[in-house]
């Protein structure tokens, strides 16, 4: 089959087109034939060889969720050949970024009548990480106002529709250029600020009144946590899912002063990792995951717009969505 594979780790430039041999099914497992393979940042940063909570050993086939048609199963699975499939791939250390991935039977869903392949390729690790932040982990109450950053993207177009969808009363989007605030306007957003000029988080704070935001979510590193512990409200929730910049380095503790001694405002900062979720309360996570796919089949929520590209293009999706030059979600297709 053909697969794109990282033998070090480094730039977008790793990433090659392969011939590697068919993956086979053990017990409990099958084989997708990939339609679309989402390409989310959690690929870039193992790519990169940031810090991640799971090793990348090269040889290494990126890619943790694809929608497809299962081609073949293993022994104990009840699945017939051909069925619609989408959900978390990865079972070895060969991903989604090929033309078959193997995956275990009992963590993939049926697509929905009607729901586009390349469309379900996207729906977990975005959807349901804004599922779960905003409704498990920070616990979004009605009337509550929120602040999505890169609120045009594949997370931020979910998180911005949940968000009012669990009752928020005001959603501000964070988003770096008109076109994107735009975007953010028509999914709902009810404010639009870009979140890179200085002085954003002043305006924040003026949309809010003074008061600050209930519930914020942070995904761009160190410098920015500081800014956003800024915008937030008397016991607000601050939720951080990663780190765009690819470092770690750079937080001011001093920033964390206020949130924990002075004046100390009954803040809460969660550092979010959906695997972690899976592992230890899966519970939750399967009714959240249920829910969304009944928003999304009956049309709650839009799907992010999908920006296909030719497997063969995996260096070229790296390279757009580290530099934030797109909106929606990118998958490519073998």
């Amino acid at each position: 089959m053909k697969a794109i594979q990282l033998t070090e780790q480094g730039p977008a430039e790793v990433l090659r087109l392969v011939d590697l041999p068919d993956p086979v099914p053990g017990p409990g497992q099958v084989v997708i034939r990939v339609a679309a393979a989402a390409v989310n940042f959690s690929d870039v940063m193992r790519r990169r060889g940031d810090v991640y909570p799971v090793p990348t050993t090269p040889p290494f086939v990126p890619g943790a969720e694809v929608a497809g048609t299962i081609a073949a199963v293993g022994e104990g699975v009840d699945l017939e050949l051909g069925t619609r499939v989408f959900g978390m791939v990865g079972a070895d250390a060969s991903g989604g970024y090929a033309e078959l991935a193997l995956a275990y039977a009992n963590g993939l869903i049926p697509v929905p009548a009607g729901l586009d392949l390349d469309v379900a390729a996207g729906i977990i690790v975005t959807g349901l990480a804004a599922t779960v932040m905003l409704g498990d982990a920070a616990k979004l109450a009605p009337g509550e106002t929120v602040f999505v950053p890169a609120a045009a993207g594949g997370l931020g177009s979910y998180a911005v529709q949940i968000a009012k969808l669990l009752g928020a009363g005001t959603v501000i989007a964070g988003a770096s250029t008109a076109e994107k605030r735009e975007i953010a306007l028509k999914l709902g957003a009810d404010h639009a600020v870009d979140y890179t000029k200085p002085g954003w988080t002043d305006e924040v704070r003026e949309l809010t009144g003074g008061r600050g935001v209930d519930v914020a979510l942070e995904m761009r590193g160190p410098a920015s946590l500081a800014e956003t512990l800024t915008i937030l409200a008397p016991f607000a929730r601050l939720v951080v899912y990663g780190s765009v910049s690819g470092s770690v380095e750079g937080f001011d503790p001093k920033s964390l002063e206020p949130l924990l001694y002075d004046p100390a405002p009954s803040q809460v900062l969660t550092g979010f990792n959906l695997g972690v979720w899976f592992e230890h309360r899966l519970p939750e996570v399967g009714a959240s995951l249920e829910r969304l796919v009944r928003w999304v089949a009956g049309g709650d929520v839009a799907t992010p717009a999908v920006q296909a590209l030719p497997l063969s293009e995996a260096t070229q999706a790296h390279r757009l969505l580290e530099t934030g030059a797109t909106t929606g979600k990118l998958v490519l297709k073998p």
